[in-house]
This record gives structure tokens, sequence and C-alpha cells, in this order.
């Protein structure tokens, strides 16, 4: 199990340390990023961040599944940490609910994502927004040092779920809490999905049943778990097509799986 997880973990570096070498637009034409041939599509996923104050477009690489920070108390002052934090698009817009007297911290496994993100950071004269090298699994933060956590279509990545939520707990302060957006699922998968590496990469295989998600976050010991938002997830036919032949996708599409991003909030008790 453990060599299968990490694996995966490194399946994943690899695959956004390549989208991380290219812009939003390059991601969404080649549905891949620069792994090209649309095994995997995070544009069916994204919203638009445009409206959003404190938005960069060189930071956004269109790879969320939600807007974590519309459903946040984040206020002047807070600490605020982004799990999977990329090229630092939901950072940025932390940092405007934060100000200047507030402090964000963006966690990444990539190189190549955390060196993007600072450069975005720097060219915006931001001296209260840090990138730095972490797992989730194991965060390199203290106990009960932040504020406010935000992820991204991160989490169904991540393979030990519960040990990520259970760092989610112990960083925060009593009295903090979390707005995560993420992929789960209805129903189980078809093993050609559940199994490949590709739809791992690309926030599907690694989602888990809806119940059993916000199960996890209450066994880490979280309250006041709300669902925010729920949108249903098509996956497009030229990307079944890789999986598939074309009288199994219409099955698939007949049967009770279903693919949703959600945004859940929850708070640590005092």
């Amino acid at each position: 199990m453990k060599t299968r997880q990490k694996e995966i973990k490194e399946i994943v570096k690899e695959k956004y340390s390549q989208i991380a070498t290219q812009s939003k637009q390059e991601n969404e034409t080649s549905c891949c990023g620069s792994g090209g041939c649309c095994e995997t599509d995070y544009t069916v996923f994204s919203e638009s961040y445009n409206h959003l104050k404190g938005y960069n477009a060189e930071a956004d690489l269109g790879l969320g599944c939600g807007i974590p920070t519309r459903f946040t108390r984040m206020k002047p002052g807070d600490t605020v940490l982004d799990l999977g934090s990329g090229a630092g698009n939901d950072c940025f817009v932390a940092r405007a609910e934060v100000s200047e007297t507030g402090r964000v911290i963006g966690l990444d496994f990539s190189d190549t994502m955390l060196e993007k993100a600072r450069r975005n950071a720097e060219k915006m004269g931001y001296t209260n927004v840090e990138f730095i090298a972490g797992d989730i699994e194991e965060m390199p933060l203290p106990s009960g040092s932040v504020d406010v956590v935000l992820s991204n279509c991160v989490l169904n990545l991540v393979p030990d779920k519960e040990k990520a939520f259970r760092q989610i707990f112990r960083v925060l302060k009593p009295g903090g809490s979390f707005s995560i957006s993420d992929v789960v699922l209805q129903g189980e998968l078809p093993p050609e999905l559940k199994d490949s590496a590709v739809m791992y990469a690309g926030c599907v295989a690694g989602a888990i049943d809806k119940d059993d998600y916000l199960s996890v976050i209450k066994k880490a010991g979280f309250c006041n778990i709300e669902v925010q938002k729920v949108k249903k997830i098509d996956l497009p036919d030229d990307l079944l097509r890789n999986f598939f032949p074309k009288e199994k996708i219409r099955k698939f599409r007949e049967s009770k799986v279903g693919i949703f991003s959600i945004t859940v909030t929850a708070g640590k008790p005092e």
C-alpha cells in the first residue's frame, strides 16, 4: 500500500510540475497541460476567478474545482494556509481579504509550482505571502498556527485523506476553520477509471464517496460541517474514449455513478 501511495504522489508531482510550465490558456487548449492528448481535462472542473479582488491571471492555471475563498470567514490579520497552492491563485485572493496585516502561506510539493508562485508574489510586491515545500500528510507547520485553511481540488489527490484532515485539524488554532473545494463521488467508478494513474492526476480516480468524505472530516474532530455548494461534473466523451469503447461510454452514462465538485466548510472547536 505504501509503495502504491508513493507512486501516486510521484505521478501527481510530475504532472503538476509539467502544468506549471504553461499558462492557463495553454492548459485549456491542450486539456491536460504539457502532457497533451486530452487524457485529462481540468477545464470541466474550473470556475472563473476574474471578478475577485486579488485575482492575478498569471497565477490562475485553471486547476480548481470551486472557489473556496467565497465561503471563508477570513478577516484582516488572519493567518491563512492554502494546501496545494499551485501558482498562488487562491493565496492572492486570500491576501486581499487578510490585508497587509495578515499572513498567507501556500504549501505545495512541486518545486516547479513553488518557483512559479514565488515569482508571481515577487512581481506583485507581496511580503506577507510565502510559499513552502511540504506534504499535506505531514505538514511542516506548528500545531495551532493558522486561522483558516483553504484547498482547491487537491485533497482528492492525497492518498491518505484521514491523515490529511488530521493534519488540517492539528495546524488550525482552536476556533479556526477550513473551506475546501474538492471532487467526490456518488457510487463506484469503473476500474478503467479508478485504476488509471492519469485519471488520478486529473482529480477523478482519487476521489471518494461524498458521504465517506464527510465522515472523514467528522472523524478528524471537526464541527459545524456544511456543504456549501455542489456541482455535477460530466466527463466529456473525448476523455472517456481513452478508457472505454463507445458502448461502454453509454453504459457508464446510464449508471448511477456521479462525479461532483463540492465546497465544504467546517470548524475546529474552541
